[in-house]
């Protein structure tokens, strides 16, 4: 993976495919189960008003006669559902909000009120029978006394044991409380005929239906599992007459089937089918991009190998306009101009030694000469070899003037210069040259005109360009060196009437070793630095230099400087 931009991209689509499948099929999950959670939430509210509706009816009727009040307030109250109530032999109590149709195979909840559902009714007691429902009891069992303050009980119950004829003054008790020791009594009966069949000893209850505290002594404790529920069973028994026999409760939705969970596990598969087509379908297309993409990178790697071993390279097709786009062309740029460099890198070297070598064989032949006595070593000779030597340190000096400005390292003492003054010394300095030449050399200026720059630099340009105008100028033609001020810059132009440079040279003006007349002579050129060595100088000043011409009119260069601030 490190090594192939390709793999690469296949594993990221392949995660962020896998991630985004994985991610969807996480939400649509979650938003669905909430979705049925709502509507499960509110079909279940609704089924525990209907259920504990129901539930109130039968713990405090003996029949089912009188429900069709109930059930047609609670359709008022929610619509749209469909209430079914059948007995456990099958007889339909009530059929309300449908059409008849089919029951569902599972009723939806018992209504007894001996037998509670505690998921409908969380707070439903132990035994699950209903609180309300009371029998032949008078209290309720909330408000009831766990024991016997008075007595009554317990004589009563000897009463009952042992058929004794004793005064328990049970008419001094209140009506409900004789009403109920009377049913507790009953319910004893029941409990102790529950025990026998288990061949378990009799038990007393208190008031809250648990085994009394005061038994016999020596009496085995009670088994409270098996007392506890035969005292339910006594009680269902008890009170049996007392509520509506159980009914079956069907609740449905307006089509008469009930509504159900939607289930996501039988899709299983098809969510695994439809991820594997993504993966695929994303494979596919991370195949078909990454080819595209990775081909031009190839074909630059292949390229820039070959331009590291020193070959020259054709351009690298450009496809498209995007990024890659972009880098090819930058890199066949990069490829050309290197090309070009090296080029001029070779044509360099072969001026240099072309210009070194010319006066070197004239300074070697005139040497060569003295010393086999072909030539005497007179001053005239000797002038001959000092204007070689000059030559040379001409050409050196050139050269260290442009490797100092290449490097960056070229030191500037700038200061105010008058312009006027400037031009005026050029033209000191030239006007002998000039004259002989039978050229016309002149200068214009505004007086006050100042630039920020360095003197002896600035007259290092001038200088060249004078003398480069002066060489090309035929005699009875002019070169005029104007200075002016012009939007926010110093400008100064030198303008000649010289035969004037092609079109097709003026880039070249100001390469290195370049001469218009193409032949090395120095009879009609200097060394072929001047020019680059003015680029150089301007530039380091913050200045541009440029160059228009005519052929057969003349030629003007434009030095632009930076106006004194």
């Amino acid at each position: 993976m490190r090594r192939s931009v390709f793999t690469r991209l296949l594993v990221v689509v392949v995660l962020i495919a896998v991630c985004s499948v994985a991610a969807t099929a996480w939400l649509a999950t979650q938003l669905t189960q909430a979705s049925i959670a709502r509507e499960q939430g509110r079909e279940l509210a609704s089924d525990t008003r209907f259920y504990a509706t129901l539930l109130e009816y039968a713990a405090e009727h003996r029949d089912w006669s009188e429900v069709d009040g109930y059930v047609e307030a609670l359709m008022t109250e929610h619509p749209g559902r469909r209430v079914v109530l059948v007995t456990k032999d099958g007889r339909t109590v009530v059929d309300r909000g449908g059409d008849g149709g089919q029951l569902p195979s599972k009723a939806a909840a018992v209504v007894d009120p001996l037998a509670v559902d505690p998921v409908l009714v969380p707070g439903a007691p132990a035994d699950r029978i209903d609180k309300r429902v009371l029998g032949p009891f008078r209290t309720p069992i909330d408000f009831r006394d766990r024991e016997d303050p008075t007595g009554s009980l317990f004589c009563l119950r000897l009463v009952r044991k042992l058929q004794a004829d004793l005064d328990c003054r049970e008419r001094d008790l209140p009506f409900d409380t004789a009403a109920d020791f009377a049913a507790l009594l009953d319910l004893e009966d029941l409990v102790n005929a529950c025990l026998a069949r288990r061949s378990l000893p009799p038990t007393d209850l208190d008031p809250d239906f648990t085994p009394a505290q005061k038994q016999s002594t020596g009496a085995p404790p009670p088994d409270e599992p098996a007392v506890a529920a035969c005292v339910a069973a006594s009680r269902k028994e008890q009170l049996a007459p007392y509520v509506a026999p159980p009914v079956l409760l069907y609740l449905t939705n307006p089509t008469g089937t009930p509504t159900a969970a939607i289930s996501l596990s039988g899709n299983g598969w098809r969510v695994v089918g439809a991820a594997a087509a993504v993966l695929l379908v994303a494979l596919g297309v991370a195949a078909f991009a990454g080819a595209r993409i990775t081909r031009p990178l190839r074909a630059l790697t292949a390229a820039a190998t070959h331009l590291s071993g020193g070959g020259d390279v054709p351009p690298v097709p450009v496809r498209g306009q995007d990024e890659i786009a972009g880098l090819t062309r930058a890199f066949n740029t990069m490829a050309a101009n290197r090309a070009q460099l090296e080029q001029a890198r070779k044509a360099m070297v072969s001026d240099v030694a072309h210009e070194l070598r010319t006066p070197l064989s004239n300074i070697r032949g005139w040497l060569e000469a003295a010393e086999d006595g072909v030539s005497d070593l007179d001053p005239a000779l000797i002038t001959l070899l000092l204007k070689e030597a000059l030559v040379l340190q001409h050409v050196v000096d050139d050269l260290q003037d442009l490797a100092v400005a290449d490097a960056g390292s070229l030191r500037l003492t700038l200061e105010r210069v008058n312009v006027a003054a400037a031009l005026e010394q050029v033209q000191a300095a030239h006007s002998s040259r000039a004259a002989q030449a039978g050229v016309r050399l002149s200068t214009v200026a505004d007086p006050a005109l100042v630039v920020q720059a360095d003197a002896l630099r600035l007259r290092q340009v001038l200088d060249n360009l004078v003398a480069n105008a002066l060489r090309y100028v035929p005699a009875g033609g002019s070169v005029v060196v104007e200075g002016s001020a012009e939007d926010g810059a110093v400008v100064i132009t030198v303008a000649d009437t010289g035969s004037g440079i092609a079109q097709d040279d003026l880039p070249h003006v100001f390469d290195r070793f370049w001469r218009a007349d193409k032949s090395r002579s120095r009879s009609t050129g200097g060394s072929g630095l001047g020019l680059a060595i003015v680029r150089k100088l301007v530039e380091a000043h913050g200045g541009t230099v440029g160059v228009t011409s005519t052929t057969g009119l003349g030629t003007t260069f434009r030095v632009r400087l930076p106006e004194l601030s």
